[in-house]
């Protein structure tokens, strides 16, 4: 967390920083009006007056990919009733709600029904990420009479679908630099980590050398010297036997991208924009954007393979990574889920053993900023919309880092902010386990009934106060998420110091800012390999306990104190 997502370009840390504009308040007298017109059911969308029924008495209970067609299965304790006794299945795009999309397919109504019609995969009228929703005509007037519902299939098209390349839990944000003179080779990590930009790779046809790249009707283009970068960057990785995880962000920085950037989060100042879902300009290009990485990246191109996508970065930190002006959760959670659901249909239509996750940050009962939402409360709402809409196999992407930040003892943090329950203040490595226990919760489970995979994409610990301290942090943490079956990578964060992040008493890399080794380099790198034990003797001396006991045995200490470092 606040960390500035472009430090491989810049090197510059970020901070937690408030938008410039703030939209008003909706007046008080709209705001009644708008009650008023929701209690006496009317509503209007995209120019069309439509009825809200008073209950939603229809459910879709699955919409899947059969072949060339979308089949929608309905239920209904009772039919509605209706003029013509109809069920209209409405095909809207995400930013439409009612009724007020196209007629997708109309069936006689019933309580068990099945409705089908054309996918139209790659065309103009293009199903695969749009929602469903069911209306009855009555009284001459559409009422919708279901929830929405989204395809949870898409990866029953995939057409460029590579096996996932293996890989062990330890990885890391890397120094390019390093990588190339086979520094980052040394070190033994599975994975890496990084970052890409929307605006980066984004460009129009007057950009000379720009990749054309056809979908849904339209052609689109793509920065060639930028994604060339990409794809080299990406192919040395896979050959050096590494999986790779890209974080996918919006920094609103291009004049190409302007219409990436959501209308809410127009004239904000922060390193991260929520996209822009809420009409056709933002939403046919995030579709494209899907689609083109999904084809590019699948390891069935000649471009590198990436099995892992992340939607954003610690978007529950709203006003630095994934920006609106509104403070409400509801609002935020709608928009990130709709930006989600078309990036993963989109790129699991291409390679269907992709993963793509979410991310929240530690934060889970504590703001640090008032501007931020509870990592707990946003991950309920992200969950309540993927199962009320339709459930997918989503992933999640936490990042448990001390609190605070620049904490050095990751097996003995401050009681005031570590806690042993439900309802402690941070999540981090010392108390994961509470994050996953409540991943196991019925409500929490995949498609298929399994634990959800759990990236700890994001983690680090600073030497600033005892590059000993760092060393037994980095054994700690590591060898904690190797305990639990339900973590599937641990990522530093990073390679090699950051001059600005050192302001804060952060030095979080392997590296000192000269490019020497400190010993977490040397702990890290034996970590995972026949040279593990000496690695656990070296943190259990400085912890002061055995490491092993400590963590099959959960042991957790504290300490009183706000966590500031005497």
């Amino acid at each position: 967390m606040m960390r500035d997502k472009r430090e491989q370009k810049s090197g510059k840390k970020g901070k937690r920083v408030s938008g410039r504009s703030k939209r008003a308040m909706m007046p008080v007298a709209m705001a009644v009006l708008a009650a008023l017109l929701t209690v006496c059911g009317v509503l209007f969308g995209g120019g069309t007056l439509s009825v809200e029924a008073a209950g939603r008495p229809v459910s879709i209970s699955s919409c899947t990919i059969a072949g060339a067609d979308v089949v929608c299965q309905l239920s209904a304790g009772s039919v509605p009733s209706s003029d013509d006794g109809k069920y209209y299945v409405y095909a809207n795009e995400v930013y439409q709600d009612g009724p007020v999309g196209k007629v997708a397919a109309v069936v006689d109504a019933g309580t068990s029904v099945t409705a089908s019609f054309p996918l139209g995969y790659n065309t103009a009228d293009s199903n695969l990420s749009r929602k469903f929703l069911i209306a009855v005509k009555r009284g001459g007037q559409m009422v919708q009479v279901s929830d929405e519902h989204y395809i949870t299939n898409p990866e029953a098209i995939a057409s460029h679908t590579s096996a996932r390349r293996p890989a062990g839990i330890k990885g890391i944000l890397p120094d390019l630099t390093k990588a190339s003179k086979e520094e980052l080779q040394d070190l033994g990590v599975s994975q890496v980590v990084y970052n890409m930009y929307v605006d980066d790779i984004c460009v129009d046809a007057t950009v000379p050398g720009a990749i054309p790249f056809e979908y849904n009707g339209q052609t689109w283009y793509f920065n060639n010297g930028m994604v060339t970068k990409f794809d080299s960057m990406i192919r040395s990785f896979n050959a050096y036997g590494m999986q790779v995880t890209m974080v996918l962000l919006n920094g609103g920085r291009s004049q190409y991208t302007q219409h990436l950037v959501h209308p809410m989060a127009q004239g904000g100042d922060c390193p991260g924009y929520a996209l822009n879902v809420a009409d056709a300009a933002g939403t046919e290009h995030l579709k494209a954007i899907g689609a083109f990485l999904g084809q590019r990246y699948s390891g069935q191109a000649g471009c590198g393979q990436v099995d892992n996508w992340i939607i954003g970065n610690e978007v529950n930190a709203r006003t630095s990574w994934w920006y609106t002006s509104s403070t409400s959760l509801d609002f935020n959670v709608n928009v990130y889920v709709k930006a989600f659901r078309i990036m993963y249909n989109e790129m699991k239509s291409q390679n269907a053993n992709v993963r793509i996750y979410n991310s929240i940050d530690q934060e889970w009962n504590r703001k640090s900023n008032p501007g931020s939402f509870l990592a707990k409360e946003y991950l309920d709402q992200f969950n309540y919309y993927i199962n009320r809409e339709g459930n997918i196999d989503w992933g999640l992407s936490y990042h448990p880092y001390n609190s605070p930040l620049y904490d050095p003892y990751a097996w003995n943090g401050p009681a005031v902010w570590v806690q042993n329950s439900i309802s402690t203040p941070y999540i981090t490595m010392q108390n994961i386990d509470i994050l996953i226990n409540y991943m196991h919760q019925p409500q929490f489970l995949s498609p298929g009934g399994d634990v959800r995979s759990i990236s700890l994409a994001e983690i680090g610990y600073t030497s600033s106060f005892g590059d000993d301290k760092q060393e037994a942090s980095v054994a700690y943490g590591y060898l904690k998420a190797a305990s639990l079956p339900d973590v599937d990578a641990f990522m530093l964060f990073r390679q090699t110091d950051d001059a600005h992040e050192m302001e804060s008493h952060l030095a979080l890399g392997l590296y000192d800012l000269n490019g020497n080794k400190k010993p977490a380099y040397h702990i890290y790198k034996s970590l995972g390999t026949a040279n593990e034990a000496a690695a656990k003797a070296r943190a259990s001396e400085i912890i002061g306990m055995d490491i092993d006991q400590m963590i099959s045995q959960n042991i957790m200490w504290t300490r009183s104190g706000n966590g500031v470092v005497q």
